[in-house]
């Protein structure tokens, strides 16, 4: 690769610790500022090592980390090629895997095979059919220099966290191009299908997401041991299949991953699991409809033209075992539509389609291949689950031994439209009480504002900056690393969600060198928020700052809250600001208490108004309800419950 790595105004500014304003001030006041080399007016490129040089001479402070020197010169490629040389690095890793735990670093690092293909398999049998393709790059692979920084990382990193530092950049660079299961999601759909010991199916993989899940994809055992999970996938694009053959390689996973159509050409023919997952392409007219009209996998009847998602659940129950679980998201129209009527009407009478469950976006079905002889049930699980996925596992287990109050007959639906929409088949007999509990909730949430005293003119006060209290020994500051080991991790770790919502720590990580604990009054701030923490024992996630304070002489509150007002004047079209030429008034620690007092009653307000904002919209859901079917009434004259 000869291109120059390059960066643009963004990535200068997190390399250099300042906000973006802060760039541009920069190439407007200073002649000798690099000039473009790429990228469009509105974005331009730069070259990192003229932005460096730069830098130096103004002896501004900034630090490349060998992560962001990998990643800078895969994007010197440009973005049409960035997915190929995400895919080849983990070809290159996966070769590399056994011996990175012995291989030297620095300059005396090099990769025995530059152009390692990708691992199709790992322990798996049989080739791929036609149509389909092994997993992974071809045998050209990677750039000797962008290879050797590659394995220079993994080296100082372990190959696992290495990589999985790799995609997330890319799946960032691309979250418009990449359609990404949410976690919480995946491991949901993972976790209500799969047993100890199956083998478990994605026939639209994508990046792996699914079949990444924690309970998806545990540290292998030996094959044929008992608990061995195998994992099959297929996924059309040949770069995504490549990246997560070797996400799964990386994890030790027994694994068999080819890209190809599923549809048009089925990589796993006759192959059984004993769950299948997936996350199929909504809305994808050209599925292949003219090629596939006598297709045996159309066991409950043709799918429409334009109704593909109804194919993607059939090719599923195809490779699922008698008994076997499928756990597939569908667009919401698919539980109504008229033209998939006769197919829905179909999976109901057979016993297939167990349940319809209403998810933020989407809803999931979860289906049962039928086995011989088999009784079909008489009725199916109907949730809604749109604001608490929590509720899906319980009513599942409930509805699977026979107890659920939340099921509707299957006759009913056969003699109506098939509708099986949740919002419309919601129980109204709990509508009331369920009001007055969101009321309830939602007066006690509030929250009033700090009495705050009004100035006709602003205190004129001596300040000092963040980076003076840290010169001063005040502050100290401490950073995670930027990825983290996941699997099978027992460590909580506090993430950048956890603090924007005001939740407690819900990531997970293994013990390893690098993390930083956090302790109470500890500050912790991400690139949208800052809080206070009231609780220690957890662990600072990525892309935090912890800020800890001699508490015998300056306030957490209150430079919490300074740097939250700071965030929010500097970061207007910016996601960071310089922290440290955040400005805080000089007072005595009885002051700064006062002040940090106001800050703190303010950041609860803040979080009151989120949590009324979310029941709010519930209430209002159960009011319009429960007073259009009858369960609720207005406290008028003449009027009696």
């Amino acid at each position: 690769m000869s291109h120059d790595p390059t960066v643009n105004a963004g990535d200068i500014a997190r390399l250099a610790g300042v906000g973006r304003a802060a760039v541009s001030n920069w190439r407007r006041r200073h002649d000798d500022f690099p000039d473009p080399i790429g990228g469009t007016a509105n974005q331009p490129l730069f070259s990192l090592r003229q932005v460096e040089s730069w830098l130096r001479r103004y002896g501004k402070s900034y630090q490349v980390s060998l992560g962001d020197r990998v990643w800078q010169r895969m994007k010197a490629a440009g973005d049409l090629r960035l997915g190929e040389l995400v895919a080849r690095a983990g070809a290159l890793l996966t070769s590399q895997a056994t011996a990175l735990s012995s291989a030297p670093t620095g300059a005396d690092a090099r990769p025995d095979s530059a152009g390692a293909p990708g691992v199709a398999r790992a322990g798996g049998e049989g080739e791929p059919g036609e149509g389909v393709r092994a997993a992974g790059p071809g045998p050209e692979g990677l750039e000797p220099e962008l290879a050797e920084l590659v394995l220079e990382l993994a080296a100082q990193h372990g190959a696992l966290t290495a990589y999985e530092f790799l995609c997330e950049r890319y799946l960032e660079a691309h979250s418009r191009q990449l359609s990404v299961t949410r976690e919480d999601v995946a491991a949901l759909m993972v976790r209500l299908v799969r047993t100890d010991g199956a083998t478990i199916l994605d026939p639209a993989c994508g990046v792996g997401t699914l079949l990444l899940s924690p309970t998806g994809a545990p540290v292998r055992r030996e094959p044929g041991e008992p608990g061995t999970v195998r994992v099959l996938g297929q996924e059309l694009s040949e770069t995504s299949a490549g990246i997560t053959a070797s996400r799964l390689r990386l994890r030790g996973v027994e694994a068999r991953v080819v890209s190809g159509d599923s549809m048009r050409h089925d990589a796993f023919p006759g192959e059984k699991a004993d769950a299948v997952v997936c996350d199929p392409p909504f809305n994808e007219r050209a599925w292949g409809y003219e090629e596939l009209t006598g297709d045996p996998r159309w066991e409950y009847g043709l799918p429409p033209r334009g109704e593909p998602e109804l194919a993607w659940v059939q090719h599923c129950l195809t490779h699922v075992r008698p008994r076997g679980l499928v756990a597939i998201l569908m667009p919401p129209a698919a539980a109504s539509r008229k033209a998939g009527r006769r197919i829905r009407a179909n999976l109901l009478r057979a016993g297939a389609l167990r349940a319809v469950i209403a998810l933020p976006g989407s809803d999931l079905w979860l289906l049962r291949r039928p086995a011989a002889g088999e009784r079909p049930p008489s009725d199916v699980l109907i949730l809604d689950a749109t604001d608490d996925l929590g509720s899906v596992e319980p009513a599942w287990q409930a509805y699977l031994e026979d107890r659920s109050d939340q099921t509707v007959r299957i006759i009913d639906l056969l003699a109506d439209e098939v509708d099986m929409t949740p919002a419309r088949h919601q129980r109204r007999d709990d509508v009331g009480k369920a009001y007055a509990e969101a009321r309830d909730r939602f007066l006690a949430a509030a929250a009033a504002p700090p009495d705050l005293k009004v100035l006709e003119q602003p205190l004129g006060q001596p300040a000092t900056t963040l980076g003076d209290l840290i010169k001063e020994g005040l502050v100290t500051t401490s950073q995670a690393p930027p990825k983290m080991a996941a699997d099978g991790g027992d460590v909580p770790v506090l993430t950048t969600d956890d603090v924007l919502n005001g939740t407690q720590p819900s990531g997970f990580t293994t013990m390893q060198q690098g993390l930083v604990p956090i302790r109470p009054g500890d500050v912790v701030a991400s690139y949208s928020s800052v809080r206070v923490m009231a609780d220690g024992g957890a662990m600072l996630g990525p892309h935090l700052t912890l800020y800890r304070v001699d508490e015998r002489r300056l306030d957490p509150d209150f430079l919490a809250g300074f740097l939250r007002a700071a965030g929010g004047r500097v970061t207007t079209g910016s996601s960071r600001f310089d922290v440290r030429r955040t400005r805080l008034p000089r007072l005595s620690l009885k002051e700064q208490k006062a002040y940090g007092e106001a800050f703190r009653q303010l950041a609860v307000l803040e979080d009151a108004i989120r949590e009324t904002s979310t029941l709010g919209q519930t209430l209002i859901r159960l009011g319009l309800d429960g007073l259009a079917d009858g369960h609720l009434h207005p406290p008028a004259h003449g009027l009696t419950p």
